[in-house]
């Protein structure tokens, strides 16, 4: 596998060059700093730039197309890297090989379509389409409780600081969506291409000249700017006592998120320690969360723990019956706090360093984790594949408790449900 990151002056380029994949996947990114309301329109933008062109004037006519280019496949999503949105595009196809000459080629063109023509009449997207989006975005943000798990969770970070943007919904707003006009949304797009940050990256079977050629001729992006660095998020907020929050809701299953406070962290410690860390606390089926407060005490449905490093935060999340919120939590801090005084293996790092080396493997086996593994290389300098394998057996147990003595309960929440 050989990797190539080439600045072409408005936007990067990573190559990743390999024979594993039948496909080639192309992948457009735009970056900048993240607003509250970003997370809505950016949700509709990418539904009406997959949804139609002004070449593919309905969802069919795009349909028909991806199935003329041997079943291109297009997607498009946004996710927030701490203090910024990263709004992508990709399209995958089958290499040339495979199909026939000039499928990729041909590819391309339909992706440059997608982002650079779209269904827009008289500086606004089309109205027809534009309701339709709109209307199943609406009809998605009312039953935004239905998904109780995913409400709990955003509630939980919420009552931790409402302002941060670790808070900001990314399924978005009603009340933004309400603002959000076929007229504003075009400027919302014109505004994106010209000043956001652009990296597109490649992975598969490609002669690196040709492929640098093919992009720079279907992707014309000319505006240069200025390096926006990601920030972590930190908190100021000095924790005296946890928070507890609780809510009721018409659901059988109750909901308890925690959301615990990780302080100043070395880049060691967040992208290895603080990995291991989890994993033995939560992050597995086999761990000491799962074991003690499911299996043994029988007090959840389910439990797992998951860190957002960029964030500083750990959160905790499980179904419970409302009755046994205050035990539940009380065996949930006893982890946390056995964790804090070592009380786990050298079995249970070297297991953890198992789990950790074959999510590398299963990386290295998907192009989707591969690119944007390397697309966080050289976003916020993580280290590359097989230096992980080899820092992540340097972490030792004295690590560990250190970063388990960094980490503070800051919210509790419990969404209450009936349980009956």
């Amino acid at each position: 596998m050989k990797y190539k990151n080439i600045d072409m002056g408005s936007y990067n380029l990573h190559l990743i060059k390999t024979k594993k994949f039948k496909t080639i996947a192309v992948r457009i990114s735009f970056r900048n700093k993240i607003h509250k309301e970003d997370t809505t329109i950016r949700n509709i933008l990418t539904d009406l730039l997959t949804h139609s062109t002004k070449k593919y004037k309905t969802k069919k006519d795009l349909v028909i197309k991806t199935q003329d280019l041997y079943a291109v496949n297009l997607t498009a999503g946004s996710t927030r890297l701490a203090d910024q949105i990263n709004t992508e595009f990709t399209l995958t196809c089958l290499n040339d090989k495979y199909t026939e000459e000039n499928n990729f080629s041909d590819s391309l063109e339909f992706f440059s379509e997608v982002i650079f023509n779209p269904n827009v009449e008289n500086n606004e997207f089309n109205h027809e389409v534009f309701d339709i989006i709109y209307d199943n975005a609406k009809t998605s943000l009312t039953g935004i409780k239905e998904n109780s798990s995913y409400y709990s969770l955003i509630r939980c970070l919420e009552n931790m600081d409402e302002k941060s943007p670790m808070s900001y919904r990314m399924v978005g707003y009603l009340e933004d969506l309400k603002s959000i006009t076929p007229k504003s949304i075009y400027e919302y797009y014109q505004n994106m291409i010209k000043r956001d940050l652009i990296d597109i990256s490649v992975i598969g079977d490609f002669k690196t000249k040709e492929m640098e050629q093919l992009i720079k001729k279907n992707f014309k992006f000319n505006t240069y700017k200025k390096k926006i660095n990601i920030q972590t998020l930190k908190s100021n907020k000095k924790i005296i006592r946890k928070k507890i929050v609780k809510e009721q809701e018409e659901n059988k299953q109750s909901k308890l998120a925690i959301g615990c406070r990780i302080s100043e962290l070395s880049s060691f410690e967040r992208n290895y320690a603080l990995t291991l860390y989890n994993l033995i606390l939560g992050g597995i089926g086999d761990s000491k969360l799962f074991n003690e407060v499911r299996e043994k005490s029988s007090l959840v449905y389910y439990i797992n723990s998951i860190p957002n490093k960029l964030d500083n935060t750990l959160l905790i999340r499980a179904g419970i019956s409302k009755e046994n919120f205050e035990k539940a939590i009380k065996l949930i801090e006893k982890q946390l706090n056995q964790m804090k005084k070592g009380d786990f293996t050298e079995e249970d790092i070297n297991k953890a360093i198992q789990i950790y080396k074959n999510s590398l493997e299963e990386i290295e086996e998907n192009p989707e984790y591969l690119m944007e593994a390397y697309y966080l290389m050289d976003l916020i300098g993580i280290d590359n594949l097989d230096t992980r394998r080899i820092k992540i057996t340097e972490v030792t147990k004295e690590n560990i408790i250190k970063i388990a003595k960094k980490i503070k309960i800051d919210t509790i929440y419990l969404l209450e449900g009936d349980d009956e």
